[in-house]
């Protein structure tokens, strides 16, 4: 066994012993009744140049300087097909998804393995492992020293070649499993994986997807990159996944189409989403209104803690977002707020009037992102209730949304989006 980072860079001579250069690349392909990618090549980097030599001219793989069987001058290069596999070019550092650790990992590294049997050298397994990384840079007294302290370590991992297929001359690789089990992934993956796939390999994707698990994907991706993921998508399905999108994302992406379909897919959403988008669309791109949602939760002063708990059960299930409850009167008039742990801790019998807090810190409609910001650090919240001249409660800024802006893009990633 030897992994492909360890090949790399060896020494090719041929039967004299004349350098002919370094190996760069394997390439692989499928052959009949062999169920993993057999080595058919090796590239191998001989003055500037790529030849690519077949591996029936190999005398062996695994050494450290990889003889051939004759001369440079009388071995004939090996003709590429279009299933040929390169394997550091097309399957090194591209992603895979690991369904049964439900999550999205690299390619570190290609595990080598000759089989007796057949005398071929095939693909045994991917590496996904810390280790890999190390090995691929030059650290291999370091990877066997950490190896042998830990000798279980979790951060080696490796999945079986069987388990992976291959999605041929693309960025993307997945497991093989039933499309239905893409379900259990997260959306933050899913979209992940997205980000890598060429226009064709996304939008047959995106297909396989329903239409909860497509809302959720497109959330978490930027509005210009939904709208160039909808562009071929017919307007009945759109407007089902934008019913699904919570109301300030499915605004954000409506406001990146052009107006004429935006209208048309308003037209044919539910009255009651449309309106709520709606709403969303008049206000600046920059402000609370034009960044907050309208999904929240409020719930009446005079109820019982008791009472309030069965009502949370129900509504909650429409709202995208439960880290307090507002409290408002007849005239949906902010008057207070709670936490989820004030109502947990309030005696079953006490009114939601008194435990909440009166003093609620809000911003207002036009008040631009960065005010809002301050206003969410400043009293270190997790969302802002919006509200008009008259405090009548319209909707809630999130943190993550009121500090999208400020926040570098290798890092939004790293950040949980606690709407999820």
């Amino acid at each position: 066994m030897i992994y492909l980072s360890e090949l790399t860079g060896k020494l090719v001579t041929d039967t004299d012993g004349e350098h002919i250069g370094n190996l760069m690349d394997l390439v692989a392909c499928s052959q009949p009744n062999i169920s993993r990618p057999v080595i058919v090549a090796i590239v191998v980097k001989r003055k500037g140049k790529e030849l690519i030599i077949p591996i029936s001219d190999v005398i062996v793989l695994i050494r450290p300087i990889i003889p051939l069987k004759d001369r440079i001058q009388n071995i004939k290069p090996y003709q590429s097909t279009e299933d040929d596999l390169y394997l550091a070019q097309d399957v090194l550092d591209k992603q895979i998804i690991d369904i049964n650790g439900v999550r999205v990992v690299r390619v570190n590294d290609l595990e080598i393995v000759r089989v007796n049997e057949i005398g071929k050298y095939v693909v045994n397994n991917v590496d996904i492992s810390n280790m890999g990384i190390l090995r691929r840079i030059g650290l291999e007294k370091v990877t066997q020293r950490f190896t042998s302290r830990f000798k279980d370590n979790p951060s080696r991992n490796v999945i079986s070649w069987n388990e992976v297929e291959l999605l041929h001359h693309d960025q993307f690789m997945r497991l093989r499993v039933p499309g239905d089990k893409i379900a259990e992934l997260h959306p933050a993956d899913l979209a992940d994986i997205i980000t890598d796939m060429s226009r064709l390999q996304s939008d047959k994707f995106l297909e396989a997807l329903d239409v909860k698990q497509l809302a959720d994907t497109l959330e978490e991706v930027e509005p210009d990159f939904q709208a160039s993921l909808v562009e071929s998508m017919s307007d009945e399905k759109v407007a089902d996944v934008l019913e699904e999108m919570a109301p300030d994302e499915a605004a954000d992406l409506l406001a990146e189409l052009p107006k004429e379909r935006s209208e048309d897919l308003l037209d044919l959403m539910e009255d009651e989403d449309a309106e709520d988008v709606r709403k969303l669309l008049t206000y600046p791109e920059d402000s609370a209104g034009g960044i907050m949602t309208t999904e929240f939760v409020v719930i009446q002063p005079d109820l019982t803690s008791e009472q309030a708990i069965a009502m949370l059960r129900i509504i909650a299930l429409d709202v995208e977002t439960i880290f307090y409850v507002y409290v408002v009167d007849p005239e949906d008039r902010l008057i207070g707020v709670f936490s989820l742990q004030d109502l947990l801790l309030a005696k079953p019998e006490v009114t939601v009037k008194d435990f909440m807090d009166e003093r609620v810190i809000s911003v207002e409609l036009m008040d631009g992102r960065e005010q809002v910001a301050q206003i969410i650090s400043k009293y270190n919240l997790l969302t802002v209730p919006v509200v008009d001249d008259q405090q009548r409660l319209l909707g809630i800024v999130t943190w993550d949304d009121a500090l999208d802006e400020f926040i570098p893009p290798a890092l939004k990633k790293r950040l949980p989006r606690f709407y999820h």
